[in-house]
């Protein structure tokens, strides 16, 4: 089958979906398929990664969010899927992407929408005065969730397939399935699949530790918190400053590592110096080797983001012997489960989680994170990919 997976939200260097999108491919080619990735960039291009074939579409960037940019012209998507030819499309956007599953309807090729975000989650976190870190107001809580219901109930019938990697995320298509849709020319949602994504077990082992990098870090008897996050309003990296600065102001020798970059970048290292937090932004780092030994040589990440639906950098700490501090409120707690813990998405919370998990026996805690990371293979989510694919789509109404 030749498998083409379109996709917005695509930085150049790193992200979450690049990753599955990589990921998933590679699964692909292992089972003897044809996978082609459609991404936006710069200008029209088309390369090889490796042993991936990438087909890049011209696309402006998305203000406000540095390293990304979407799709805009529906007629250039059409023209390059039907110059691919696919067997199954993938789709990997909520915005301006969900016209594709009309098309592959019309060419009879079987789709499937990934619902990599929750679209209320993301409503309310820009929603006007939500401010750089406040949360949405009360409107803002009110009208994001009515938005996106219209929104999905506009856009998701048009494919044959929904995929969510969690229950958080399928919560918000479970919440329209709830509702009564039985009269005449309501929409037609398609079949919700939960297929888990996964983790690169051989990159991101506790053998990746490294003694230097961990004295260079921080002094003997100081533990390590990092966070490993783009540096954005949705991402409330905040909070987790905002928790070690809890941490220090109760005596708590501890040393904030910050890898990533983003707009909140200075405002975020500016806080630190102000609750007096010994502190590292590392900004992006692009060597994965790299980001393997930062986190097998943390004693604890934090990831605090309150609508992250899966949480891949979450993941690659736990295969990595790291356990994670999450927000209560996300996905994150059905990824970590008991290698890690999960508190309201309050610095005073998360402190108290963080300190929690330091109480741990730290050969313990390494070992249930490893054991945590094996349960998610890649191997697994693609096989499950592709056994969707196999079967015949079942929405009434289609082909």
């Amino acid at each position: 089958m030749r498998i083409v997976h379109v996709a917005n939200a695509y930085a150049p260097r790193s992200g979450g979906i690049r990753t599955a999108m990589h990921a998933l491919a590679r699964e692909y080619l292992a089972h003897g398929h044809e996978p082609v990735l459609v991404v936006p960039g710069p200008t029209a291009a088309e390369r090889r990664d490796g042993d991936l074939r990438v087909v890049q579409m011209a696309a402006p960037r998305v203000p406000g969010v540095p390293g990304y940019r979407a799709v805009v012209r529906p007629g250039a998507v059409r023209s390059v899927l039907e110059a691919l030819a696919p067997d199954r499309v993938e789709v990997s956007d909520r915005a301006t992407l969900t016209g594709i599953g009309l098309w592959a309807r019309e060419a009879e090729v079987p789709s499937l929408l990934m619902l990599h975000e929750r679209l209320d989650g993301v409503l309310s976190a820009f929603w006007p005065g939500a401010g750089s870190g406040a949360r949405p107001g009360p409107v803002g809580r009110c009208l994001a969730p009515l938005v996106a219901d219209r929104w999905n109930l506009a856009t998701l019938g048009r494919f044959d397939r929904l995929v969510a990697t969690t229950a958080f995320a399928a919560g918000e298509v479970e919440r329209l399935v709830g509702r009564r849709h039985g009269r005449t020319g309501a929409t037609v949602l398609p079949p919700l699949h939960r297929v888990p994504l996964g983790v690169d077990l051989e990159r991101f082992t506790p053998d990746r530790f490294d003694a230097d990098l961990r004295r260079r870090t921080a002094p003997r008897g100081e533990a390590v918190v990092l966070v490993m996050s783009r540096l954005s309003r949705e991402k409330r990296v905040d909070l987790a400053v905002e928790a070690v600065g809890r941490l220090v102001a109760d005596g708590v020798p501890v040393r904030l590592v910050v890898a990533g970059s983003g707009p909140r970048s200075t405002a975020l290292r500016v806080r630190a110096e102000q609750l007096g937090i010994r502190h590292r932004f590392l900004g992006f780092v692009p060597d994965r080797a790299r980001v393997a030994a930062l986190l097998a040589s943390a004693d604890v990440v934090v990831a605090p983001g309150p609508i992250e639906t899966f949480g891949l950098a979450a993941l690659e700490a736990l295969a990595s012997g790291t356990p994670v501090v999450c927000s209560a409120t996300s996905a994150l707690p059905e990824v970590v489960g008991p290698a890690g813990a999960s508190a309201a998405p309050e610095p005073e919370a998360l402190a108290l989680a963080v300190r929690e998990v330091l109480s741990r026996d730290a050969g313990g805690r390494r070992a249930a994170a490893r054991a945590r990371a094996e349960l998610f293979p890649w191997s697994a989510t693609g096989e499950a990919m592709l056994a969707l694919h196999a079967t015949a789509p079942t929405l009434a109404g289609a082909r």
